[in-house]
């Protein structure tokens, strides 16, 4: 499997980034091609120990840092890591292509460079949120923040395909995110959402509460990517805000307590793997034609690694032919 990755992409790229792609190739076998300034990557690389048949080095001058505009970034640098890391994947250099970096300018670069699918008027982020259940996907988390609801639409049959073939759920359950389960609730965009999803083919529950997405009420919950980046945004904030709430409440608790706790160290470690973003890896971008995953722009090696290893899964599971597959049968 070949994998381009952004080796610029990140808040702590390039030595996180660099040292995730090297743990892929080393773990999974994949062969990664690391996109970025040469001289950087290449020193960066010096402190790994690494099958060098498994990397490969393409230099790209430029970086388009997370504060600029993507649109505008995408035009000007037409040698940064993420423009030519798009231009490689389109002309078949690699199989799949990982960006930790400015998640605009991916979603720009990817739709202006791969295009889109047959049947997919805008691309959308599914991100795997963890649940009570079996994780979902939440998509749009970003993409698109002012959509129609025929592009919910297309997100549902999207995200039902990736559920079932990547996820493994039969017959996926998707659900509108609203503020109340009555189809009467909401905006006129989401009421509108909610009659065209109500007359197609998926299994459309209706209405489903944030709450209910922890639940796993749902297998594919649809926004749009104003919304579901705020969702996306106070999970992270609220697990973060408990993690330490906790261990600042233990370290001031007597030894019973602080013994108790030593007692459930497993179970938290089991939850802790659950909820942990880096062991899901980055998000799919459905709708464009080549697979792109978008990372966290705080990932560590971790996310990185497994960013990668997502982006094969996804090749591997031909996700893009379902996708089409599903859209062609509406």
């Amino acid at each position: 499997m070949r994998i381009g990755l952004d080796a610029m992409g990140g808040d702590k790229a390039p030595e996180c980034t660099i040292a995730g792609g090297v743990e892929a190739a080393k773990q999974y076998g994949y062969h990664v091609t690391m996109i970025g300034v040469e001289a950087q990557i290449r020193k960066s690389l010096r402190v790994h120990s690494y099958p060098a048949q498994n990397i490969n080095v393409v230099d790209a001058a430029e970086t388009i840092e997370m504060h600029e505009p993507a649109a505008l970034s995408v035009r000007k640098k037409r040698n940064s890591s993420i423009v030519r890391g798009m231009e490689l994947l389109k002309k078949g250099e690699f199989d799949a292509f990982v960006s930790a970096g400015n998640t605009g300018a991916v979603v720009c670069a990817a739709t202006l460079s791969l295009r889109l699918l047959p049947g997919v008027d805008r691309p959308g982020i599914g991100v795997i949120f963890p649940t009570l259940n079996k994780p979902c996907m939440v998509i749009d988390v970003g993409a698109n923040i002012d959509p129609k609801p025929l592009h919910l639409l297309q997100y549902g049959i999207m995200g039902d395909a990736y559920s079932k073939h990547v996820l493994n759920k039969e017959n996926p359950i998707v659900g509108l995110l609203n503020i109340g389960e009555e189809s009467s609730k909401g905006t006129e965009f989401v009421k509108e959402s909610h009659m065209m999803l109500s007359e197609s083919k998926l299994n459309f529950v209706g209405n489903i509460e944030p709450k209910e997405v922890y639940h796993g009420n749902a297998d594919v919950v649809l926004c749009d990517g104003f919304v579901g980046n705020v969702l996306l945004k106070v999970t992270e904030g609220f697990a973060d805000a408990a993690s330490r709430l906790l261990r600042r409440e233990l370290k001031r608790s007597n030894f019973i307590t602080k013994f108790g706790a030593f007692l459930t160290i497993p179970a938290f470690k089991v939850i802790k793997k659950k909820i942990d973003a880096a062991e899901y890896g980055g998000a799919p971008l459905l709708g464009v034609d080549g697979s792109v995953i978008i990372a966290h722009g705080a990932s560590d090696e971790k996310a990185i690694k497994n960013a990668v290893r997502v982006a094969a899964e996804n090749v591997e599971h031909k996700v893009n032919t379902h996708v089409v597959e599903e859209l062609q049968s509406y």
